[in-house]
């Protein structure tokens, strides 16, 4: 078991920071390595009248495509942070479920499977993804119903980490979002990408697998440039300067 969870954790190489483009929002900041892409509405699929006018057929092509760019999300090695400063209801949570992290405006945002209102049940990974974060009888409750919660009830449910009050400007959860980022791409590259894949595999098994997981990416971790690097740079009393390698 140990040799084929190696064989499936083992990163593909050496560790290379994504492409990225310019985005205008973040000039000022002047940082290529945060990604930044807003989505209006048109962005957040699952269209209801869109899907009144598919065909059986069409709409199964349609979820399993959906599904896919979630799990795609889901499995980016780089740490991702979904910010909802409207409305994200249906699909438009469950991509915010597929990013690490989350979030919310505490009173403008609005969010919740609300698929049970309209006939449908969450497809895009929803009933797997929210007993995860919040447990499998609230999970249930909340899909059952289909309720709507606020950034700060969804705070207080666990199911966004930050609530943060709205500006006018209506971008005041994109803002916490990126000055989270600017929090996380100090850190080790490697370290925080093997971190994730801990996590997100070890959650899935019982706790002696996931020990066996985080100990093999613990394994990877060592030989790693930056490794040294944290142990120098604590020792000479300087921030650490971390490659990626």
């Amino acid at each position: 078991m140990l040799r084929a969870l190696t064989g499936a954790l083992r990163l593909p190489g050496p560790w290379s920071r994504p492409p990225t483009r310019g985005c205008a929002s973040d000039a000022a900041a002047g940082d290529p390595e945060i990604q930044v892409r807003a989505l209006a509405a048109a962005d957040q699929g699952a269209d209801l009248k869109e899907r009144e006018q598919m065909s059986e057929a069409e709409v199964g092509v349609f979820i399993h495509r959906l599904r896919g760019l979630m799990n795609e999300i889901a499995a980016f090695p780089a740490p991702t942070i979904a910010a909802m400063d409207g409305f994200a209801l249906g699909g438009g949570l469950e991509l915010a479920l597929a990013c690490d992290l989350r979030v919310a405006a505490a009173s403008s945002a609005v969010m919740g499977l609300i698929e049970t209102t309209r006939g449908l049940l969450p497809g895009a990974g929803g009933t797997q993804r929210l007993p995860r974060c919040l447990g499998v009888a609230l999970a249930k409750e909340l899909i059952f119903t289909g309720r709507r919660l606020s950034g700060a009830q969804a705070q207080a449910l666990g199911l966004v980490n930050h609530a943060v009050a709205p500006n006018e400007e209506g971008d005041a959860a994109y803002h916490r979002a990126l000055a989270l980022a600017q929090e996380i791409l100090p850190q080790a590259p490697i370290a925080v990408r093997l971190g994730k894949v801990a996590i997100d595999r070890g959650i899935e098994v019982d706790i002696a697998s996931g020990m066996a997981i985080e100990g093999i990416c613990y394994a990877q971790n060592i030989p790693t440039r930056d490794r040294l690097e944290g142990m120098a740079a604590f020792r000479e009393k300087r921030p650490p300067q971390f490659l990626g390698e």
